[in-house]
């Protein structure tokens, strides 16, 4: 069927033209301006010769140019490759290289990171484009690159005519894998998928057309592109960002746009909360609040309630996001829990053989229907591995209840034996997050004589606040049985993180010798 994710703002400029698409930074951008934006950019890499299937990427902050490429490109049937802003030299080059990518649209704040690679990338001479993000003290457009702006406002408005028909089961972006174990992988996500998941998106948070959606995810990570922005413009509603998370603005944000629906992983809430400004705000708009996940400490859940967002908490990967939640009526009764499947997911709970296994047992968690990714680009053996006769191995470890609810455990990978027994690190670190002098904390298995392996924790103190080893002991005692504890504790300013705020344990675990082929 030919059909395109770039219909969306096409649609919504003949229905609703000067309804706010998108609010960046203060500035509203209509549905039409952004459809036109769109366009422009098409024309644009017309010109460039740039074909149906070719990969093109974005290492941006979040801005309106961001969208207009995004949009562009499901247009003309290329591939959208969002890079993490946050990358350096060898990492974006890993990234061009391995999708072939054949332009690269970048920042002005970002230059120095693309200088460093531009010669070993295959990016054609003459495919860079510079875009001015308004910070202060960048550098100008180098000789090398063409100036978005002056090359892209002479571009037609009107929609451009195809060379190649766009199917539905066309590959739209090509999104990297944090690469929390290992070196990150590139996700194939195509039109017919991402429909299907703006569906479930919209039916599970319930957007709604009138819906002002605040979310400072940045737009490269799956959770800001396509559980917030491509389902929220598939409705006709608002999405209020800036181009980079501010914790401080964030409770303002809710105030001032009247946001009805929010949403911010866990480490974001934590600085939201940390910030003061959200029980100072009001913030009675919010119908839906959305975040947090498996190593959400309780008592951050109770203390965002008694400031009055009561945040629903779900689960997601790169690979099939968006997979469950919890509904807003179960958030008190069923503690921990990342609630049940989405409407178009199907998910269950397998042994090693890939037996179902009852409520109650832990074992790998499985997912299949039509959110979930083609594949890993040129990666097939990986694939194989992940997705097997059409499902989904995730690669997490969790239960079900006799009610359906689904509970993380940990990811496979950060599993560890001590003594023959089982350590779930994500156990210990979520009542240990609960600790009023710990800030963050994570847990890696790190080789050990006499048991095989032990726990190795590291943890970021609140500021001013000194911890030992024997009271952490003291707290988690009577909370898990004696094994689980850590044997070893390194007290540190900051811990590894991805661009999606989960914690890089693979930098850890290499550093300090644990296991890492799991």
């Amino acid at each position: 069927m030919e059909w395109n994710i770039g219909k969306i703002v096409e649609k919504w400029a003949d229905l609703k033209p000067d309804k706010a698409a998108v609010i960046i930074e203060d500035k509203p951008i209509t549905y039409r301006e952004l459809n036109e934006g769109a366009n422009r950019v098409a024309h644009y890499l017309q010109e460039k010769e740039l074909k149906k299937g070719d990969r093109i990427s974005v290492f941006l902050l979040n801005c309106p140019e961001f969208l207009e490429i995004y949009f562009a490109a499901a247009k003309l049937g290329l591939v959208f490759v969002p890079l993490n802003f946050r990358l350096v030299g060898p990492e974006l080059k890993y990234q061009l290289n391995n999708c072939g990518s054949r332009l690269l649209v970048f920042h002005d704040s970002l230059l120095e990171n693309v200088e460093t690679v531009r010669s070993s990338v295959e990016v054609p001479e003459g495919n860079f484009l510079f875009v001015k993000s308004g910070v202060p003290g960048c550098s100008p457009c180098p000789g090398w690159a063409s100036d978005y702006e002056a090359v892209i406002k002479s571009c037609s408005t009107e929609q451009p005519v195809l060379d190649e028909p766009v199917e539905f089961g066309d590959p739209l972006a090509i999104i990297y894998t944090s690469g929390v174990t290992g070196a990150p992988k590139g996700a194939i996500l195509s039109h017919e998928q991402t429909y299907f998941k703006n569906f479930q998106n919209i039916i599970y948070s319930d957007i709604k057309s009138d819906d002002i959606y605040l979310s400072y995810l940045p737009m490269f990570h799956s959770g800001g592109l396509f559980i917030t922005c491509t389902p929220t413009f598939c409705r006709g509603a608002t999405v209020v960002t800036r181009q980079t998370f501010k914790a401080d603005r964030f409770a303002m944000d809710i105030e001032e746009y009247k946001a009805t629906i929010v949403f911010a992983l866990t480490t974001m809430w934590r600085f939201v909360l940390q910030s003061g400004n959200l029980g100072r705000a009001d913030t009675g708009s919010v119908r839906v609040a959305l975040g947090g996940g498996e190593r959400t400490p309780q008592t951050l859940l109770d203390e965002l309630s008694e400031n009055g967002i009561n945040v629903q908490t779900g689960y997601g990967q790169t690979e099939n996001s968006f997979m469950t939640l919890l509904p807003a009526e179960y958030i008190s009764s069923k503690e921990g829990s990342i609630g049940k499947p989405g409407f178009f997911t199907e998910m269950w709970i397998a042994d090693k053989e890939g037996k179902r296994l009852p409520a109650g047992e832990i074992g790998e968690i499985m997912a299949r229907g039509p959110v979930v990714m083609s594949g890993y680009w040129n990666m097939p053996e990986k694939t194989a591995e992940a997705i097997v006769n059409g499902v989904l191995h995730t690669g997490d470890y969790g239960y079900m209840d006799a009610d359906g609810f689904f509970y993380i455990v940990d990811r496979i990978k950060d599993m560890y034996r001590s003594g023959g027994e089982n350590v779930y690190p994500a156990e210990i670190e979520k009542i240990l997050a609960d600790h009023p002098r710990i800030f963050n904390v994570a847990i890696i298995g790190v080789p050990d004589d006499k048991w095989g392996e032990t726990g190795m924790a590291f943890i970021v103190l609140e500021e001013g606040e000194k911890l030992t080893l024997e009271e952490i002991h003291d707290f988690l005692k009577g909370k898990v049985a004696k094994f689980k504890f850590p044997t070893h504790v390194k007290f540190v300013d900051s811990l590894p993180m991805t661009g999606s705020g989960k914690v890089m344990k693979v930098k850890l675990k290499e550093e300090y010798g644990a296991r890492l082929d799991r």
